[in-house]
């Protein structure tokens, strides 16, 4: 993969030099909150051998005031570590001849009213979270990805139930396309019962049988409705590259199609590019995992980009 092969030059030169500077900062915090509960434990002690409280509390309370302000800087370098990297493979990825300048904010999402309308997932989505915003444009094509964590409430447990976590795209093409596809991930058939019921009240119909690619059949659930140019839509090509993404990754991916609307969805188990504090940031497969899941949903627009 010529591109991957790329962004790892890149990342060694661009990416990496920024990730041992971030590091060098974990490192002098982790080492200052260390000491300062050292000395903190030896405070106690001298309190607990001696009995001087007065003197333990005169000696306690700056620790603590320091140790809070450790706490605020730690929380800082939390806050930074991500959009920091982020607006890195950013710079990266829209140097492509076909894309415009890439946006990104950390606090801002999709909203759940823009998540609903894309038919993926038949919910209420009662507990729906948004962060990392990112917006651009590939050719003709306006786009807007957020990292979302949603989930219901169950109707027979006191419990919230899982419903998505991932990374969500909606892009919005210049002209419309005929009638409404969806393809859901056949692993998640069980719970994806109520979307099913959704697609179907929408005219829509099974087409597997309409899919040039075997694998593509077997991994997931198309729907359309009779006015869709399905044949259109999917490439061959591009149906194979989202049967070996799975098959690499093991993560699912949700397609749909309506009116100038498209809405892709890949999942995720974890918020990509949280940085730890108590090990090292510096890793490669971190920032690879991060920019492949992008790539994966930006090279499915430039597909449709082609196409019309």
């Amino acid at each position: 993969m010529r591109r991957l092969e790329e962004f790892r030059i890149f990342y060694n030169h661009t990416i990496h030099p920024e990730l041992m500077r971030l590091d060098q900062q974990r490192k002098r915090l982790l080492l200052l909150l260390f000491l300062s509960l050292l000395f903190l434990a030896g405070v106690i002690l001298f309190e607990i051998f001696v009995g001087v409280w007065f003197i333990s509390l005169l000696l306690s309370l700056p620790i603590g005031i320091y140790i809070s302000y450790l706490g605020y800087r730690i929380r800082r370098f939390t806050r930074i570590f991500k959009p920091q990297v982020v607006n890195l493979i950013l710079d990266f990825i829209d140097d492509s001849v076909n894309y415009g300048a890439l946006q990104y904010d950390a606090k801002g999402g999709l909203s759940k009213d823009r998540f609903l309308e894309s038919l993926l997932f038949g919910t209420n989505a009662d507990v729906y979270e948004a962060e990392d915003y990112i917006k651009g444009s590939i050719g003709s094509i306006a786009f807007e990805l957020c990292e979302l964590n949603v989930r219901e409430f169950s109707r027979v447990r006191s419990r919230l139930n899982y419903v998505f976590k991932g990374i969500f795209l909606h892009a919005q093409l210049e002209e419309s396309l005929q009638g409404t596809i969806v393809i859901l991930p056949r692993e998640y058939r069980q719970y994806l019962s109520r979307a099913i019921r959704d697609v179907v009240g929408t005219g829509a119909r099974n087409i597997n049988d309409m899919m040039r690619s075997e694998e593509f059949r077997e991994d997931f659930l198309s729907y359309a409705t009779r006015d869709a140019k399905v044949r259109d839509l999917l490439s061959v090509d591009m149906q194979n590259i989202l049967v070996a993404y799975r098959a690499e990754t093991g993560k699912e991916i949700y397609i749909s199609f309506i009116d100038k609307n498209v809405y892709l969805a890949i999942t995720g188990d974890r918020n990509i590019l949280e940085p730890y504090f108590f090990q090292s940031n510096i890793s490669f497969e971190l920032v690879r995992e991060f920019y492949e899941d992008i790539m994966m949903l930006l090279d499915i627009v430039e597909d449709f980009d082609k196409l019309h």
